[in-house]
């Protein structure tokens, strides 16, 4: 089997580096909102019985579409960005589990925020971290396992996991499987490519309003076909299971990075 062994510190690249709180915002008492609203093209992702078609296509019905996101941070209105303390920053994407879909981001200083950013997946300092700094949606031992999110061979989580069914799969139960990780590896040992990415999204002009009587909700879409239609066309027919191989998972991985976009913000009020 590829890869044995341990897979140590850090990204041998670009996407996920830490960044440090910005000194000129401290931890507040705000509280926002982050829906990720799973979307097929111009339609609402439904599980198991409804068929869509990608750029090659091909029909498919979707079983199974989980992702990481994390380290995030939030771009205030006066350009100053505050950084989610890292330990609370750390969340898991279930699109058959509703309540996984809509994250809090606590303890915010006021103001009207007008994007915000994070990566996707698990950045590489927090993967070979002990198991006493994985707790929660990294817990390899918890909810996950039923997601199977985790590589316990190479101490690795899984990214983003999509599966279903095609009938132009070439595999023997009609299926395909795309399970793509990796995040770079330990300096010049077990190097692996590095699909770690970064998500910077504006509001589009409109603002999240941060303050102790109002918790906004925004609302981003992630079109889930997306990771088939991107830059790197993705064919069933030719390659039904994606895993470990570098540079398929690569071009995938380039391909998700464009599947969010930015919905709407919806301003909930607390006052009485």
């Amino acid at each position: 089997m590829l890869f044995v062994g341990v897979f140590f510190l850090v990204a041998c690249n670009n996407d996920a580096e830490e960044v440090p709180v910005d000194p000129g915002l401290v931890e507040g008492t705000g509280r926002m909102l982050i829906k990720f609203d799973n979307i097929a093209g111009d339609q609402d992702l439904v599980l198991d019985n409804k068929s869509y078609t990608n750029s090659s296509d091909e029909d498919l019905t979707i079983s199974k579409f989980n992702y990481f996101v994390s380290n995030f941070r939030l771009i205030r209105e006066d350009g100053k960005i505050y950084t989610i303390p890292q330990d609370s920053s750390y969340f898991r994407i279930v699109e058959a589990d509703p309540k996984s879909q809509t994250i809090a981001l606590n303890r915010l200083p006021k103001g009207n925020y007008t994007g915000i950013e994070y990566i996707i997946g698990v950045d590489s300092l927090r993967s070979v971290s002990g198991i006493e700094k994985r707790g929660g949606a990294l817990d390899p031992s918890g909810d996950m396992a039923g997601d199977g999110m985790y590589w316990a061979w190479t101490s690795g989580y899984i990214f983003v996991k999509l599966e279903g069914v095609s009938s132009k799969s070439g595999s023997s139960n009609g299926k395909f499987y795309y399970h793509i990780g990796f995040y770079g590896g330990f300096e010049n040992k077990d190097k692996t490519i590095n699909n770690i990415k970064n998500i910077k999204l504006d509001f589009a002009g409109d603002k999240a309003v941060v303050r102790g009587d109002s918790v906004p909700e925004v609302r981003l879409t992630a079109d889930v076909l997306k990771v088939f239609n991107g830059p790197n066309p993705v064919s069933i027919a030719k390659n039904p299971s994606i895993m470990f191989d570098f540079t398929l998972s690569s071009g995938v991985a380039n391909n998700y990075k464009s599947m969010f976009g930015f919905g709407e913000i919806k301003q909930n009020s607390l006052a009485k």
